[in-house]
């Protein structure tokens, strides 16, 4: 048991819960002491509605986006009120303002927040206001009584973050060293020193992963970004700063590939190198791990001792090797030279990762909010076009609140507004993902059904039920993100047991089964029959935006091989843009196989996609990962002109221009001639440049396979 405190204690999850925990109980006792249980249901529905709407900012603001949220909770509710007994207003009011409420997002991830849970407090109303007796009840009583929930909840929360400043921050590094834990481990799988190596089926993996590194680094940084907004950072955010700029670099020296896995594992295959390269890089995962458990208790990273023996052990092993009969070819051979002092790299960078490091003397971190409101109107007016992700997504979700409604009068005008409520919780983005949560939300309602008719049963007494309410919310809170069955399941129970509070629970079990039904099927045909993501062939735009951003990623290498490394925040951000493009493709490539029509295209072509899209960005980050200190001499000139050549001819295959023969045939050939008197960092530069360009008729291949999809 206190185990599970403890584990419970070091979540990220455990601040929400008891914040949560706090806020149902002050307006459950509210409901107990006034004997007024009706209140009480508005105001827990008003607490997970600004729970939800909540944002990991400094006290300021988090102050402002509550205003704001307060609002938009306000307005919504008053117009479901004035529009209520009015169907055509209603229903013209609910497809605008779902679609309207959905395009906010564009302007934001804050904004996107705030506007899914509008919408989700607008059906909250409706709920409310088709209960018995409520057309008795003032314009104002249903609305007033959700927004104080809401409110009450969010200076709770704000109280919260005034007193524990650092907790989310803390949270957010430690979220994101477990994440690249994570990307190690899967790295180290391609150093298993066998010859049939999946590569492909490996990097695809590697290529998931990476997409929860990238999520993790931009959420750290949108933590840090208010923070560390308009006033000079104290200690413990100076030290926070260079834990997350340390991340960034842990993250592109991680993604390093300094030669094909195949042709090392060959190579090796009768030395334990690649075995001890393995054990190194299982090292440095452990230790990424490690960090993240202490920074979630506030305590000291202490670093082993072991990796340090562990990296001279496998530069003793490759000293050995080269010394033998059978050594590998010299080119190889500074390839491993090459990873070990990556992977040397990496440990001192983990381990020294709070200390402020000398290249990272732009510190500053770039702001995705909009700067004004011409901004956020600018970036929703470039998705409003049907080749957008989010515009079908709004148009889908519109559609299907419009049908449900309609669903609703026609079968079940009584209670029947908790299929509005499935409806706008299951439909997502895709049809897969559509499909896989209906799924969950169908057995998490059967199983909380199941529960709360338990409940309801076992504890008669109005208190217990309440207390199984609370704990219901809680539970709800604590796995919405990771266990969505569980989450259902603990919402519905304590749907059932709060709504006993006023009448009668059991006759909610039917018909909450079957709105879950009817919402799940109406979100399901919509997703499937209106603009379906595999019929619009986004592939080919897709795989075109990433070379666009890995083409700019390597600009940004090759200007600093010519004025010398620096981690600015230019460089930064086209390392970034890079990880983001190759993280959306392999999100719709997960998503396209998900879906049923999505499963007959071409397997192969996904992993050979994803495959390059790593190996490529593999290259360009060792290439990035060992830029030169200094501006590199006359005689390594080259370097920086072959690299801009290489991001040019990356730029026109994405703008759909093919090589000639020419480029085909030097495709092969090495940039530069290399020679043992080169300095380290010029050798490994011109075989990276030379890797990059074997992969130009890979990538040119690929891009006309997309290409013909799309057709």
């Amino acid at each position: 048991m206190l185990r599970l405190l403890s584990h419970f204690r070091t979540s990220d999850r455990f601040a929400d819960a008891l914040r949560v925990l706090l806020a149902m109980l002050g307006a459950a006792l509210y409901g107990m002491q006034t004997q007024q249980p009706h209140l009480m249901i508005g105001l827990l529905l008003g607490v997970i509605a600004a729970a939800l709407a909540e944002t990991e900012d400094a006290w300021l603001r988090r102050l402002q986006a509550l205003l704001g949220t307060l609002l938009c909770f306000l307005i919504a509710a008053f117009v479901v009120e004035a529009l209520f007994t009015q169907p055509l207003a209603f229903a013209a009011a609910l497809t605008l303002g779902s679609f309207l409420l959905v395009m906010l997002g564009a302007a934001s991830p804050r904004y996107a927040t705030i506007a899914s849970a509008t919408l989700l407090l607008a059906v909250y109303t409706m709920i409310g206001m088709d209960q018995p007796g409520a057309n008795a009840l003032p314009i104002w009583h249903e609305p007033l009584l959700l927004v104080a929930g809401a409110a009450w909840y969010g200076l709770f929360a704000m109280a919260w973050s005034v007193l524990f400043v650092q907790h989310p921050v803390r949270q957010a590094l430690a979220r994101l060293y477990a994440t690249l834990g994570d990307y190690l481990d899967a790295k180290a799988q391609l150093f298993e020193p066998v010859r049939d190596l999946p590569v492909p089926t490996l990097r695809a993996r590697l290529a998931q992963i990476n997409g929860d590194v990238v999520e993790a680094l931009n959420g750290c940084r949108l933590t840090l970004i208010d923070r560390l907004d308009r006033r000079r950072p104290h200690a413990a955010l100076e030290r926070s700063l260079s834990l997350y700029l340390a991340a960034q670099d842990i993250h592109e020296r991680a993604s390093s590939s300094h030669y094909p896995y195949q042709e090392l594992a060959q190579a090796f295959f009768h030395s334990d190198v690649m075995f001890r390269a393995q054990r190194v890089m299982r090292g440095l995962a452990q230790a990424c791990r490690q960090r993240a458990a202490d920074e979630r208790v506030g305590a000291a990273f202490r670093w082993s001792d072991e990796l340090d023996e562990s990296i001279r052990e496998l530069r003793e092993a490759v000293t050995r090797h080269r010394a033998g009969p059978e050594s590998a070819p010299p080119e190889l051979l500074q390839a491993l030279d090459r990873l070990i002092d990556n992977l040397h790299h990496l440990m001192r960078r983990i381990a020294c990762a709070e200390a402020p490091d000398a290249e990272d003397a732009d510190r500053s971190l770039h702001d995705p909010t909009p700067s004004g409101p011409i901004e956020a109107l600018r970036r929703i007016r470039t998705q409003l076009t049907p080749t957008s992700a989010r515009f079908r997504h709004a148009l889908r979700l519109s559609l299907a609140m419009l049908i449900g409604y309609l669903v609703l009068r026609l079968i079940h005008p009584g209670q029947g507004y908790w299929i509005l409520l499935t409806v706008m919780l299951v439909c997502q983005p895709s049809h897969g993902a559509t499909r896989q949560r209906v799924l969950q939300r169908i057995g998490g309602t059967f199983v909380g059904l199941l529960a709360g008719w338990a409940l309801l049963t076992l504890f008669p007494d109005p208190r217990a039920q309440l207390a199984w309410t609370v704990a219901g919310g809680v539970l709800f809170f604590v796995t919405r993100y990771r266990r969505y069955l569980v989450a259902t399941a603990a919402v519905t129970a304590f749907v059932l047991l709060a709504f006993n509070q006023i009448g009668n629970g059991f006759e909610l079990i039917v018909p909450r089964m079957l709105d879950t039904l009817l919402g799940g099927a109406i979100a399901v045909a919509v997703t499937l029959l209106v603009l379906p993501d595999w019929r619009e062939r986004e592939l080919g735009t897709l795989y075109a935006e990433l070379l666009r951003a890995q083409a700019g990623y390597l600009e940004a290498i090759v200007a600093q091989y010519a004025s010398g490394k620096r981690d600015d925040l230019p460089y930064r951000r086209a390392r970034r843009d890079a990880h983001e493009a190759d993280a959306e493709l392999s999100a719709h490539l997960g998503h396209a196989r998900s879906d049923p029509a999505g499963q007959r295209a071409d397997a192969d072509l996904t992993l050979r996609l994803l495959a390059a899209s790593q190996e490529l960005l593999g290259h360009l980050s060792a290439l990035g990962a060992h830029r030169p200190t200094s501006p590199v001499p006359d005689t390594a000139r080259a370097i920086p002109t072959q690299g801009s050549a290489l991001a040019a001819r990356m730029h026109a295959l994405a703008d759909g221009s093919s090589m000639n023969d020419q480029d085909r045939s030097d495709a092969g050939q090495s940039v530069v001639s290399t020679d043992e008197t080169m300095p380290a960092e010029q050798r490994v530069a011109l075989t990276q440049l030379r890797l990059l360009r074997e992969q130009l008729p890979v990538l040119e291949e690929l891009y006309r396979h997309t290409r013909s999809n799309a057709r």
